[in-house]
């Protein structure tokens, strides 16, 4: 509904009938809301410098998982523990994660590209999420378990499921037979 002023045609509220705002106006602002929206989802990692190993570790990690917002001392005792097994670990950190930035690898297909073009890091993104995941560093002979809790597979079910521990009930409540 459009009122006729003395020079402008200006917008009325259908329900209160007082000018409202412009259509530009509205457009502008949903235009802001989408873009901050669409911001939202370049993977964060990208953004930031990866100056040491913590933080290249970090990015290489929020972009492989999936997850903008991670567990700072859990990556450091992840990080330690990838590093205690394999020396040139915070080298092929750095080089998988500027690999990543240069040729702008979408996380879903890069396990394919690392395999098919036969990387010696093809075997690094695995490590790194199954450490996140299922929190045990190592190869089956010596693994290590640094987080079970915390661990990502029982976080991103905690909302529904309480990750399994020793026993729900009582003591001895798994003893007696069901009624």
């Amino acid at each position: 509904m459009h009122r006729r002023g003395r020079e402008a045609i200006v917008a009325v509220d259908s329900l209160t009938g007082r000018p409202g705002r412009t259509d530009a106006t509205r457009r502008r602002l949903l235009g802001s809301f989408v873009g901050a929206y669409v911001a939202s989802l370049v993977p964060f990692a990208i953004a930031q410098p990866a100056d040491d190993d913590s933080a290249a570790f970090s990015a290489l990690s929020g972009i492989l998982v999936g997850r903008s917002s991670l567990d700072t001392a859990l990556g450091k005792r992840l990080r330690d523990a990838l590093a205690a097994d394999d020396p040139g670990f915070a080298k092929s950190t750095h080089d998988l994660l500027a690999l990543i930035e240069q040729r702008r690898l979408d996380p879903l297909t890069l396990q394919s590209v690392l395999d098919g073009e036969k990387s010696p890091l093809a075997t690094l993104p695995g490590r790194i999420v199954t450490a996140w995941y299922m929190g045990i560093v190592g190869d089956p002979e010596h693994a290590r378990c640094l987080a079970f809790e915390t661990a990502l597979c029982n976080v991103v079910v905690a909302d529904i499921l309480e990750p399994p521990t020793y026993c729900h009930g009582a003591y001895a409540s798994w003893t007696r037979k069901p009624t």
